[in-house]
């Protein structure tokens, strides 16, 4: 039995890569994202496969933003994929949206608060109003949750901060930007390891190229929920 509280990323190409990734994790992972980037690659159709015939959880990561209207239609049309996570930007309209989107599914919503690839200097450049990283997803967070979001994305470092808002009683806490011991940052700049996000307050993890990268994507697996039992 997998541990689910490790979502593996399949950031590769194409669904044909997809699925050989996850034939070689087999059962050590029962729990996949696929994200934007494999959209035009049958990103979908790996996801229906991997939900239908292998009987994995899939959370679809595609940070839908725009007008209600055009969210809550586009969430309509993935909920019947009976699919288990999506996530859609943080804006209360937008969580609102989704949540009509998904009335009368299981697929759970969650909220992107601020890019795990982010920091203050990339904030600066992109407007977003001035303030403490942290103290900015919080307010993300808290106001998402009111809008009825069943969950939020976060840093591992915002984890513990945002688990002991009153609006995150019963939510879930996902967390990307996880890295082994010893592993290379990436893209990523507010990172933790798989332990530490779980003690912190994470329900999920999400890590992707120190497992798809590897030469045992199996083992490597393997090792990330080692340190989550450790943790």
């Amino acid at each position: 039995m997998s541990d689910d509280r490790l979502i593996v990323a399949i950031d590769v190409p194409h669904a044909v890569a997809g699925l050989e990734l996850a034939e070689k994790l087999s059962d050590a992972v029962g729990f996949y994202k696929i994200g934007l980037g494999m959209l035009t690659g049958g990103g979908l159709a790996l996801a229906n496969e991997l939900k239908q015939e292998h009987g994995k959880r899939i959370f679809l990561d595609m940070k839908l933003f725009d007008i209600g209207a055009t969210v809550e239609a586009a969430v309509r049309g993935l909920a019947q994929f009976d699919l288990d996570f999506l996530t859609v930007h943080g804006d209360p309209h937008v969580v609102a949206a989704a949540k009509q989107g998904a009335a009368g599914t299981d697929m759970k919503i969650l909220a992107v608060t601020i890019l795990t690839s982010l920091d203050r200097a990339d904030l600066d450049a992109a407007l977003i109003q001035p303030g403490d990283l942290g103290d900015l997803v919080l307010t993300r967070a808290g106001r998402a949750l009111d809008a009825g979001a069943d969950g939020v994305i976060a840093s591992p470092q915002e984890a513990a901060a945002i688990r002991a808002l009153p609006e995150a009683g019963g939510k879930l806490i996902v967390t990307p930007g996880v890295r082994p011991q010893g592993a290379a940052l990436g893209d990523q700049k507010r990172v933790a390891t798989p332990g530490q996000a779980i003690a912190d307050g994470a329900d999920h993890i999400v890590v992707g190229r120190p497992i798809w990268q590897a030469e045992d994507p199996a083992a490597a697996a393997r090792a990330v929920l080692q340190e989550i039992s450790e943790g």
